[in-house]
């Protein structure tokens, strides 16, 4: 019995390490598709907007919803876009449930009157969440094309310019910009979001997007064609990231997406770990959920070549990695034990190797990322790897939080879509603590973290008496994520 559940134990762990390993190599692709496309001249037809002929009618669209503040800033900022006034209209998309109602409506009425057609739009039903409030704003957008920001977003003021210019290639279906990230260095946890996103924007988007493979629309920050977002059957709320679902259904019909490092649209990081929690579950429930939905059709789409499909595979598996990554740490005590009692399993364990090898893959992947936004020089690569362990141990402190909104992905337990509460705050003299959005009630899942953090000190101790410390750092660094997530939620709190 002792033995058949070792072999069991064995079988998982192994399974787990080969699935992280895969996705080390198609991040190392990514790379090499991104250090490529560095290399190549834009040549892209583009709109002539000193002709006004060429100039298109463009939407705005503001999902809001409870942003008491961030709405003044998001306002003021988008009636700075540089824009003809014939060709532009906002619409302010206001699901709220609090007084902002009122004051928004006061502040867009303002903004009318300067002559920019501005809309406020409410809806009694928040049926479909951000997915529906933008499927009934574009019942009545006049715009051929729709820019989408969210509350916390703030474009420059020639960010249109830049982006619907591409659209001339009619194929286009999709312009979105990269992230930045407007209080980046307000906190370690701030740093390491930052560290993660750019890492998206930058090796992910742009490997994906110069080879042709399928990217994601990220919700806000981009512009879609309108009649891109109904030839692919619309907005759907569904699932919990709507934008990666409407990115897929679009790129299956054969529309192509332009994605722009270089335009950059600066946004807020969560600075509570509360907040962070409830974005984290949101974005891996959705990716675990797309994957539930769209897997087949891109294994199945005639239309695609087979690296296509590998990589959107992949992509859609993205939060997944987080079950295999638990699984690994979970199983990596044990493991541990199973070794040093039974000397005829001893080569499995050379597969932990490949755990080596997938984080060696990923800490140079992420280095050419960090040192195309952050710059290179020996200064800055000391602090690259002070910042990549930071990040590898919180998001290893992360993994049980993010398997479990995984596993509801894929059982298909639905919940509501539960938005980020935004602060409005850069510097660390600023409180957060009366935003009146953050969640006042302990994540359950803190007495786990606890329970992890103590099971993962254990696992360091074990390497004394077994005399066995392969997998001491990887222990050592599981008790500082899962500590850092539980005293972080456990202090920071409204």
């Amino acid at each position: 019995m002792a033995l058949a559940l070792a072999y069991f134990i064995i079988i998982i762990y192994s399974i787990s390490l080969l699935l992280i390993f895969f996705y080390s190599l198609a991040q190392l692709n990514l790379l090499i598709n991104y250090l490529s496309q560095k290399r190549q001249n834009e040549t892209a037809p583009k709109f002539n907007l000193l002709d006004p002929k060429e100039i298109p009618f463009v939407t705005i669209q503001l999902p809001v919803y409870n942003e008491e503040y961030v709405m003044d800033r998001l306002l003021e900022n988008i009636a700075k876009i540089e824009y003809p006034k014939s060709k532009l209209e906002i619409q302010v998309l206001d699901d709220s449930t609090d007084d902002t109602v009122i004051s928004t409506a006061a502040s867009v009425a303002k903004l009318r009157e300067t002559g920019l057609d501005i809309q406020h739009i409410t809806r009694t039903d928040r049926s479909g969440f951000k997915a529906g409030a933008l499927k009934e704003g574009l019942e009545i957008a006049k715009g051929e094309f729709i820019a989408i920001f969210d509350a916390d977003f703030l474009p420059a003021s020639d960010w249109l310019k830049k982006t619907v210019i591409y659209f001339k290639d009619a194929e286009i279906g999709v312009v979105q910009t990269r992230w930045g990230h407007l209080n980046r260095d307000y906190s370690t946890l701030t740093k390491i979001q930052a560290f993660a996103l750019d890492a998206h924007f930058t090796l992910e988007q742009v490997g994906r997007n110069s080879k042709g493979h399928f990217i994601n629309f990220n919700g806000t920050a981009g512009i879609w064609r309108k009649e891109c977002i109904i030839d692919a059957g619309n907005w759907e709320g569904d699932t919990l990231t709507e934008d990666l679902d409407l990115s897929y259904r679009a790129q299956l019909k054969n529309w192509k997406f332009k994605y722009l490092e270089n335009v950059e649209t600066p946004a807020e990081l969560p600075v509570v770990i509360s907040a962070a929690r409830s974005q984290q579950f949101r974005w891996n429930k959705g990716g675990a959920e797309n994957f539930r939905k769209t897997v087949w059709s891109v294994i199945s789409a005639k239309n695609i070549p087979f690296k296509t499909k590998f990589h959107g595979v992949m992509h859609l598996l993205n939060s997944s990695m987080f079950l295999c990554v638990f699984l690994v740490a979970l199983l990596s005590i044990p493991s541990l034990y199973i070794k040093n009692m039974y000397a005829h399993l001893d080569w499995v364990f050379s597969l932990l190797s490949l755990f080596t090898v997938s984080t060696i893959i990923l800490f140079v992947c992420y280095w050419f990322t960090y040192k195309s936004i952050q710059g290179s020089g020996f200064n800055n690569f000391v602090d690259y790897i002070r910042i990549f362990f930071t990040f590898f141990s919180v998001a290893l402190g992360f993994s049980l939080h993010n398997t479990i909104a995984v596993l509801e992905g894929h059982m298909g337990k639905r919940s509501e879509f539960v938005r980020t509460p935004k602060f409005n705050i850069s510097t660390i003299k600023q409180s957060w603590k009366g935003n009146k959005y953050l969640a006042k009630k302990l994540s359950p899942n803190m007495i786990l973290e606890f329970a992890l953090m103590l099971y993962f000190m254990f696992g360091m101790y074990s390497a004394i008496p077994l005399n066995d410390f392969g997998l001491f750092p990887f222990h050592f660094m599981l008790f500082l994520g899962f500590g850092f997530v539980f005293f972080k939620s456990l202090t920071s709190r409204a």
